[in-house]
């Protein structure tokens, strides 16, 4: 991905839940696949798990995802995940789950949404993320 907002394709978070305290080594090596196919690329990753004692453990991009089967996922995390969306995860897991708050960006629409612009349109789809949140953040980062 690059580090200019305006050569990035449309963004999305997705929110998956696991039984257990740690992320399915299936899921994980499916999102490794379609990263190292170019269809998205991980902009952020935050895993929380609560144990059965109602414990929160979270684990953030840039710390020890080996400790909770995420080490297959190489990153470079733009701190695009919120707080508040980190709350709204926390409040919904049940004891004994996990979850795994992820941004990515949708890679094989990035030629296509920069062709667009530069033609002086704009893809019209629905985006999770506003590009403008997107566009901040990551200049935030860079």
């Amino acid at each position: 991905m690059s580090d200019s907002a305006e050569d990035v394709g449309p963004v999305a978070f997705l929110f998956l839940t696991f039984p257990g305290e740690r992320a399915d080594p299936e899921v994980v090596e499916t999102f490794r696949d379609v990263v190292s196919q170019g269809v998205i690329t991980i902009l952020d990753l935050v895993f929380i798990s609560k144990g059965m004692d109602g414990a929160l453990h979270q684990v953030e991009v840039d710390e020890d995802l080996d400790s909770v089967g995420l080490a297959a996922l190489s990153l470079e995390a733009k701190a695009l995940i919120s707080d508040e969306d980190l709350d709204v995860v926390r409040e919904s897991l049940e004891p004994g789950t996990s979850a795994m708050a992820l941004v990515y960006e949708q890679a094989w629409a990035r030629r296509f949404a920069a062709a667009s612009r530069k033609a002086g349109g704009e893809v019209a789809l629905h985006l999770h993320i506003p590009r403008d949140v997107v566009e901040t953040a990551i200049a935030a980062v860079v």
